[in-house]
């Protein structure tokens, strides 16, 4: 009922998952992956344990092998499951239940696995993966390219409706994520999944960025608040302090509130510190 491609970014140690369904909310049950382990589809009937117990398997030293095959000797219904498995080594593991609804079928290769069921034809899961290693960029990116090619080789032959992906840092709690994202009940969820991608990547590069915020919020497009803000943080960056001060008091004669809002920034110990730095001059 779904198509899926689970991958792991050598260079960086992200891994991630995303994923397209006809069905409502397919990216909540299908994408599971936790920062510094892995990430797991679980699809076809799908059952949630797959992707919390697995990655916990993982956590825990098995090898991505190994994990399936406990879990699917769990499983009374194992027939009935589609899952592809993949850990920040670039290990993968798969399975294609004799029982899955055809056209049902799977492939891996250096780092990714892709699996697909209920779609047009083999070429779906095929095309993935040939779109996956074709593609350069960020994970994020790379899995996004990978649906795209799903869907121009058939796609879920019901239709589309959900689309989702969920990609994790390497070193970082286990709770963060580097995109986590779904769309629902849409004419075009590949291409609005893109977009809320690629500006979720582009707020990510703002909040690291040291400099140049300003030129990279509007150039991207970023909301109104990052335009305005953007040029003040940009001359605190490089200490030119009367630049800023200059810019923020325009900033505050335009609207009083962002007073405040530079107050409770300053608040903070370390984030803080050139807020403050303005504000006491």
């Amino acid at each position: 009922m779904t198509y899926s491609i689970v991958a792991c970014d050598g260079e960086s140690g992200e891994v991630g998952v995303a994923a397209q369904s006809q069905a409502f909310n397919t990216a909540a049950a299908v994408a599971w992956a936790r920062a510094g382990v892995g990430a797991i589809a679980t699809q076809s009937f799908t059952d949630r344990r797959y992707g919390w117990r697995g990655l916990d398997l993982v956590a825990d030293g098995a090898r991505p092998a190994d994990a399936l095959a406990r879990l699917r000797a769990e499983d009374e219904v194992a027939e009935l499951r589609q899952v592809g498995i993949v850990d920040t080594l670039g290990r993968t593991a798969q399975t294609t239940g004799a029982a899955c609804i055809s056209a049902a079928g799977h492939v891996a290769g250096d780092g990714w696995a892709a699996q697909a069921n209920l779609v047009e034809s083999p070429r779906v899961w095929e095309a993935m993966g040939e779109a996956f290693e074709a593609t350069s960029g960020p994970l994020a990116l790379r899995l996004l390219a990978a649906l795209d090619a799903a869907e121009a080789a058939g796609g879920d032959w019901r239709g589309h409706c959900a689309a989702g992906i969920l990609v994790v840092p390497f070193e970082a709690e286990p709770w963060d994520r580097v995109v986590d994202l779904r769309v629902e009940e849409s004419e075009t969820p590949l291409e609005d999944l893109r977009r809320l991608v690629e500006r979720a990547l582009a707020y990510r590069r703002w909040n690291r960025a040291d400099g140049g915020r300003a030129e990279l919020a509007a150039a991207e497009g970023l909301s109104r608040e990052h335009v305005a803000w953007s040029p003040i943080l940009d001359a605190l960056d490089t200490d030119s302090f009367d630049d800023a001060r200059r810019l923020y008091e325009e900033l505050v004669a335009e609207e009083p509130r962002w007073a405040t809002y530079a107050r409770s920034l300053a608040r903070h110990p370390v984030a803080g510190a050139p807020i403050r730095s303005l504000l006491e001059r």
